[in-house]
């Protein structure tokens, strides 16, 4: 991640940009459409910097180590796995694990029964 934290006013600037997903103070979420994009224009030769100043990235707001290790990230992913693999994976598995509390305490409860049966022999 970058150190470099944006300002209120870069912000509000990256979230009217149709690529960006997210964008906090201290992390931009592109969407699945730019890093497609990306890939394919990647390929055919352009730079990682030509590509985000084309698609209205200020190169400056975000910082050439941001788009350079976005690049590399993308492309590594791409490599291993396709350009499904580019996809935001963390809206399928997001919050907490669900866990039915009724079936964990009888588990539970069951293994207790039976350690106390071998214990009693």
């Amino acid at each position: 991640m970058s150190n470099k934290l944006f300002s209120k006013e870069e912000i509000r600037v990256l979230s009217k940009n149709k690529y960006v997903k997210k964008v906090t103070s201290k992390a931009i979420t592109y969407t699945d459409e730019f890093k497609r994009i990306f890939i394919k224009q990647n390929k055919e030769g352009k730079t990682s910097k030509e590509i985000f100043k084309d698609k209205g990235f200020d190169i400056k707001v975000l910082g050439i180590h941001r788009i350079d290790s976005s690049g590399k990230r993308w492309r590594s992913t791409y490599r291993k796995g396709g350009i499904n693999n580019l996809e935001d994976g963390r809206k399928y598995n997001g919050g907490r694990q669900k866990v039915n509390i009724k079936k964990q305490y009888i588990k539970e409860k069951e293994i207790m029964l039976k350690l106390k049966s071998i214990i009693e022999g």
